[in-house]
């Protein structure tokens, strides 16, 4: 459909065939007010508005007079001294404090709410009288000028003011409008179809310059402000398109304040878009649950989504290390040759990873070891780790209609059976049919997968599953928990929590690698960046993927080095050497470093420049001591370990706009070369900054322009006077690493760049 610019429909989707008789409630001014249960209770009645007349311009709402109002019960919560959740169900039940995507802090408490009267409506107040909502029921002043009352009466709305801290104001946008019947956004509405409610809206008041970011993995722009974004996870087909794998109905503002709607239907967000005075929001279901977060700074809001929805986890320390792989190593000499040449070569590495040819039938994802290329895989297995290797290994959610366990997991319904006439499809380059998908909402299929499809293979020594895909559901599909388009987006979060269950039980280390999310998967990490192109806007956009990932509660986060497929030809164009070596700059100064990719990733495989990369893998292994500790922070706080500027810098509107350099933990400012010329401006924050390479000191709050960086290096600033943990011995895998080993490198006055008596013959030296 066309781009309406216009609220009803570009928001509400009123313009759609199967809406033609959809009709819009809308929330009008509250009419009592009670407590229960430490709760408040806000009835709302809602009002019918008229069908349009197709013959006349434009939507515009005007009660009906002939339909009775209906009303509503809007509860408010609270959660310790932050959080207030709005919850209103138009059919059936609001939801409770359980549920998948909810993981609640033991340290956060339900804070008892109180109501009381004032002249111009009524105060939500918690148990130390802090204000933390207002609803005004006066009506709004006006004065006339002339006889008549002017254009249209002026409609009823919700005006609802939330101070989730006491002192963040986010009010519900009360009068987003032209005339009092020309509406640009509604407070709150729903929308009723064949006589049932069927999705449900709402409008947050936004500031003229407000900024935005979060949402997921979003290949955007830092600040979302002026974008209307559909959250649905999907098969992105690479990080330069509208698309998302990871799709997050949270965002954070500029003010700040963080929204969090509690759902795994579609939803739709307009951030200062379709109407420039506010941050909408439809739920395509007719209920909301909104989590309202303030605390005063960009990290404390995030370490309360954390709280509502739950912290990552701390990591193995070989995780940490290289993972080598590409698509597809086919047997186990094949692997074998692989490692044989990263330790010939002294390219530092902890994992290989086996994609899609581990079966008897490539991409025929039987959860078994083809019997003659891998003849023996127990002894493979401990053949690798004995040399530092841990082996991961790639599967599909999705079981193949020439797939063996077909006849049993259909029998056994443990793949969800399709409606009558559906059609069976999956997403990925196979080309094959697929039975269908495991139904993970199914408890016994969820056992099944757990105990008799993982356990066997974690048990016989492999370290690590690649829960690959789980963006998509077949919406035809009867599964058994719940309707198809309510687990949709929920299914990466059931499907990666039990691979990272059971492969914490069996092997002790809780991980996989994951690539879809949604709400709560940061609880399963590690989560990498897909199928970005390997290309230099490739890099671009999966730096602006991970920075907004951060902003929406996920730790840590990997990407494809130097990009997963080719450019042009998918399969068989070798990225440029330039390229790959700064790619594999960023990859080691992020949380996970891990090589994939259509064509062979292997440095040898780049002789002109594997010099330089193995001095990079170097910097990678000494930097692991500081990574633990930067972990240790993201299991206990709102930060990331690859983290917006803003994070730091929240009061610099500059740094709401910048997406081309982040920070690599507390301590250091990184900003890729992301061209094939080595040069690019750096903005440095306000504060005292230190050259890593060289010791130079720099003052902040200003712009490097032209900033030249040789092929070995890219622009990376400390903070003066950080302490850094490094390890300060060569190793080729964490194996060989003991921490007790690690010495702090101080970035004050002596320091004069890196030394090779700190971390040996490294990058730049």
């Amino acid at each position: 459909m066309k781009q309406a610019n216009e609220f009803m429909q570009d928001i509400l989707d009123l313009e759609q065939p199967e809406a033609e008789e959809d009709r819009v409630w809308r929330a009008c001014r509250p009419t009592a007010a009670r407590e229960a249960d430490g709760d408040v209770f806000l009835t709302v009645p809602f009002e019918a508005q008229k069908k349009r007349d197709p013959r006349k311009r434009g939507f515009k709402l005007e009660p009906d007079p002939e339909t009775a109002r209906r009303d509503f019960d809007l509860r408010l919560r609270a959660y310790g001294d932050a959080i207030v959740r709005v919850s209103l169900a138009f059919a059936g039940q609001a939801r409770g404090d359980d549920g998948p995507m909810l993981d609640l802090h033991d340290s956060l408490r339900r804070e008892a709410l109180s109501v009381r009267e004032t002249e111009t409506g009524w105060e939500v107040v918690d148990s130390a009288e802090r204000v933390r909502a207002r609803v005004r029921t006066a009506e709004p002043p006006t004065q006339f000028w002339r006889a008549e009352r002017g254009i249209g009466d002026l409609a009823e709305t919700l005006d609802l003011e939330v101070l989730p801290d006491g002192a963040t104001s986010i009010p519900f946008s009360a009068y987003d409008q032209f005339t009092p019947n020309k509406h640009e956004s509604l407070a709150l509405a729903f929308v009723e179809r064949a006589d049932a409610p069927h999705r449900a809206c709402f409008s947050l008041r936004a500031a003229p310059d407000e900024a935005f970011a979060g949402t997921g993995e979003r290949f955007a722009k830092m600040d979302l402000a002026g974008r209307t974004l559909r959250l649905e996870n999907i098969d992105a087909l690479g990080v330069n398109n509208r698309r998302a794998y990871k799709n997050v109905p949270f965002y954070v503002s500029s003010r700040p304040y963080g929204l969090f709607a509690h759902t795994s239907h579609h939803v739709r967000l307009s951030l200062a878009d379709v109407s420039t005075r506010a941050a909408q929001g439809l739920v395509e279901e007719p209920r909301l649950d909104l989590f309202l977060i303030g605390g005063g700074s960009v990290e404390r809001v995030l370490y309360d989504y954390r709280r509502l929805t739950g912290f990552p986890p701390e990591m193995p320390l070989w995780s940490y290390g290289t993972w080598m792989s590409r698509m597809t190593y086919f047997s186990a000499d094949e692997v074998r040759e692989i490692a044989r040449r990263l330790r010939e070569g002294e390219f530092p590495c902890d994992v290989l990873h086996i994609d899609t040819g581990w079966f008897a039938q490539n991409w025929v994802c039987d959860w078994e070891f083809d019997k003659e290329r891998f003849a023996e895989p127990e002894k493979f297995l401990r053949e690798m780790l004995d040399q530092g290797f841990r082996v991961s290994l790639w599967q599909t959610p999705n079981v193949s209609s020439e797939s063996k366990l077909r006849q049993t997991a259909t029998e056994k319904r443990y793949i969800a059976p399709l409606k009558t006439g559906a059609m069976a499809t999956a997403s990925d380059f196979s080309a094959q049919e697929y039975a269908g998908q495991i139904d993970f909402s199914n408890p016994e299929a969820d056992r099944w997968y757990r105990e008799e499809l993982l356990a066997p293979l974690l048990e016989m020594g492999v370290a690590c599953i690649k829960t690959d895909f789980g963006e998509f559901v077949n919406l035809q599909g009867d599964f058994l928990g719940m309707p198809a388009e309510e687990l949709h987006n929920l299914f990466a979060l059931l499907y990666q929590r039990a691979a990272f269950e059971v492969t914490k039980r069996i092997t002790g280390d809780g991980i996989v690698w994951a690539r879809a999310g949604w709400a709560g998967c940061q609880r399963y990490p590690v989560h990498w960046g897909g199928d970005a192109a390997g290309s230099w806007d490739g890099l671009a956009g999966s730096l602006r993927g991970g920075l907004h990932l951060g902003l929406s509660g996920f730790g840590y986060w990997s990407h494809d080095v130097p990009g997963f497929h080719g450019v042009p030809d998918f399969m068989n164009s070798k990225p440029p050497d330039d390229l790959y070596v700064r790619w594999t700059q960023f990859g080691v100064l992020s949380s996970h470093l891990r090589y994939h990719g259509t064509y062979p990733r292997e440095p040898y495989e780049y002789p002109e420049v594997a010099d330089i990369v193995r001095k990079w893998l170097r910097l990678r292994y000494a930097l692991i001591p500081y990574l633990l500790d930067q972990a240790k922070k993201t299991t206990q706080t709102g930060l990331p370990i690859l983290r917006a500027l803003v994070f730091h810098h929240e009061d610099d509107p500059a740094c709401w706009r910048i997406d081309d350099q982040y920070y690599f933990g507390d301590d250091f400012l990184v900003a890729p070369v992301m061209n094939a010329s080595g040069v690019r401006d750096v903005y440095l924050p306000r504060g005292q900054w230190v050259d890593f390479w060289t010791g130079e000191k720099l003052d902040g709050a200003r712009r490097l322009e032209k900033v030249s960086s040789p092929l070995d290096r890219i622009p990376v600033y400390v903070k003066a006077g950080a302490e850094v943990r490094v390890y300060p011995d060569p190793v080729q895998c964490t194996d060989e690493m003991d921490l007790t080993k690690s010495v702090v490198l101080a970035f004050d006055g002596s320091y004069r760049g890196i030394a090779e008596s700190i971390l040996g013959p490294v990058v730049g030296v």
